[in-house]
């Protein structure tokens, strides 16, 4: 069995690299040396000596950038090739226990913050603050309605305004981070169907209303052109997915495009895949994937923002940890080498409401730092060559 131990460090501890990605910028700092000050960045500074009596941890030719931070997983599904099976046949006890496992994997991997967009029964909720995990935002499980998408994870709602409301302020009640509401049909969920959506507009509507009274961002899983125009008008601030997907193939709204640019909705581009031997895409998935990137390459050209959510848990190409296989994609739809790595750093932390604390190496966030061998901007690959990680000031250790 494999555990995680986080050490936890008081003192102040210097680190040392070839090179630093700060997490806003569009190059690397040469010889950084990072002060941590137990589970905050003290100092950074390039070609400095270290305080007098501070150890110094010399990670030789790594280069360090900030922890990476994925928008979209699901702990609660373990990436097998019945994730929600396994879930169903588990406990609640049972289901921390994997759920603990899969953040765990998360930090081995140099994701240090997650956004869970799909629990059962705020299990989520349970784990964040967690020493051994990676810091967690947390949506609970999705506002959905009967037999809705993804209605096993508990968050059925009666799909009217006051039904949409009451679910909104259950999940306020129970602490949630943001406001997860299934828009579409979804895959996972048979009698559902990507391209139909699920709720009316003023419903919505009503649960944007109601979260925004609460102080809470709303994101959408919104797969179905109706589905997305639906989101887009309701006011959502995230949409996850925006595959524009019609039973037929997959539509060319450049209207609904330009709206979501507009208004900066956030899209949740769904990134990220592991290769299985004998795995591969369904036919009327593999069919539409160009069509898709083109939509998302569009996205950006309009200027749309976007984060990196790889789904984690969904499959089993979409392992724990998966984050670091994005950029290839990313890089497919039109971002640069540095946008890609601010996309999986810095503007995810905006997102997830960390901006002022998460996705930089400066003074005063907190010390999440993920250390690689090679050049991230030049070879994407390098994000999966994992020297180091720490999470809050203490390292990340692996021990069987």
């Amino acid at each position: 069995m494999t555990r995680l131990i986080v050490t936890e460090r008081r003192e102040l501890t210097a680190i040392r690299a070839a090179w630093l990605f700060d997490g806003t910028g569009s190059r690397l700092l040469a010889d950084p040396l990072v002060v941590l000050d137990g589970p905050v960045i003290r100092s950074v500074e390039s070609g400095a000596a270290p305080p007098a009596g501070v150890p110094v941890v010399d990670l030789g030719g790594a280069t360090l950038l900030p922890g990476l931070i994925d928008t979209h997983v699901h702990l609660a599904f373990d990436a097998s090739a019945d994730a929600v099976g396994a879930l169903a046949a588990r406990t609640d006890d049972e289901a921390l226990a994997a759920m603990a496992e899969a953040g765990r994997a998360s930090l081995r991997a140099g994701v240090t913050t997650v956004r869970d967009l799909g629990d059962r029964g705020y299990l989520s909720l349970r784990l964040r603050g967690r020493p051994d995990m990676p810091t967690i935002v947390a949506a609970g499980p999705p506002i959905t309605t009967p037999s809705g998408h993804c209605h096993f994870l508990g968050g059925v709602a009666e799909p009217t305004e006051f039904g949409v409301r009451k679910a909104v302020r259950e999940h306020v009640e129970n602490g949630v981070d943001v406001v997860k509401i299934m828009a579409s049909g979804g895959t996972m969920t048979p009698g559902t169907r990507q391209e139909c959506a699920q709720f009316d507009v003023e419903v919505l509507r009503a649960a944007v209303d109601e979260a925004h009274r609460h102080g809470l961002p709303v994101t959408a899983h919104a797969h179905g052109t109706p589905a997305i125009a639906d989101a887009l008008a309701a006011g959502v601030d995230g949409m996850e997915h925006v595959t524009f997907w019609s039973a037929a193939g997959v539509d060319v709204r450049e209207d609904l495009m330009a709206g979501i640019a507009a208004r900066r909705v956030v899209v949740g581009a769904t990134v990220g895949m592991e290769p299985v031997p004998g795995i591969a895409p369904p036919p009327e998935i593999a069919s539409r994937l160009p069509a898709l990137t083109r939509n998302l390459r569009r996205l950006h050209e309009l200027g749309t923002p976007f984060v990196a959510g790889t789904d984690a848990g969904i499959a089993p190409v979409k392992p724990h940890g998966v984050l670091a296989t994005a950029p290839v994609m990313l890089r497919g739809i039109g971002l640069s080498p540095a946008e890609t790595l601010r996309v999986m750093t810095s503007v995810a932390a905006g997102v997830c409401g960390l901006g002022h604390r998460k996705g930089r190496v400066a003074p005063g966030f907190d010390a999440d730092l993920l250390a690689v061998d090679g050049d991230p901007l030049a070879d994407p690959a390098a994000l999966r060559r994992v020297v180091a990680v720490y999470a809050r000031g203490g390292k990340v250790l692996s021990h069987a």
